[in-house]
């Protein structure tokens, strides 16, 4: 493993045991819940709104240290973006995990970056996705329960 792989390994672990903004938000705009029933991840995205842009957002649920780390990872990120950044990020980090860019270079993931090898194992990708696509019914007030199947 390069000296790269293994900062990456690092980050996606520390954020997985520890990750940032997790529990319940009170006073949010929006929120939903996220289910991947391939591997049993569950999120709920909390997102206090102010305007059209992102003044909080904070997740909770149990999975796998990819699909925690992504969710906190996520909500560093997120906190003070526009909803059109928001999914500008959404479509860029989707492109990133789903290998559909050889070379990624998008200076505005920051930390998510780590998520590049993702790409290479499949079934990880839902992991890395479950808090993006449970974001993104949160800012559209969605009601049903975002599955990755």
């Amino acid at each position: 493993m390069t000296d790269l792989q293994d900062l990456y390994q690092e980050l996606i672990l520390d954020h997985g045991r520890r990750p940032r903004n997790f529990g319940a938000l009170s006073g949010t705009s929006r929120s939903a819940e996220g289910y991947n029933p391939l591997c049993g991840d569950k999120v709920k995205v909390y997102v206090k709104m102010d305007g059209d842009t992102v003044k909080d957002i904070s997740f909770e649920g149990a999975g796998c240290a990819i699909s925690t780390a992504s969710a906190s990872i996520m909500t560093e990120i997120l906190k003070g973006k526009t909803r059109t950044e928001a999914e500008e990020l959404f479509q860029t980090f989707h492109e990133l995990v789903t290998g559909q860019k050889a070379q990624l270079q998008a200076p505005e993931l920051g930390k998510l970056a780590v998520f590049s090898g993702v790409s290479e194992f499949p079934i990880r990708v839902k992991c890395a996705t479950l808090a993006w696509h449970t974001l993104r019914a949160a800012l559209n007030d969605a009601d049903e329960v975002i599955s990755t199947e």
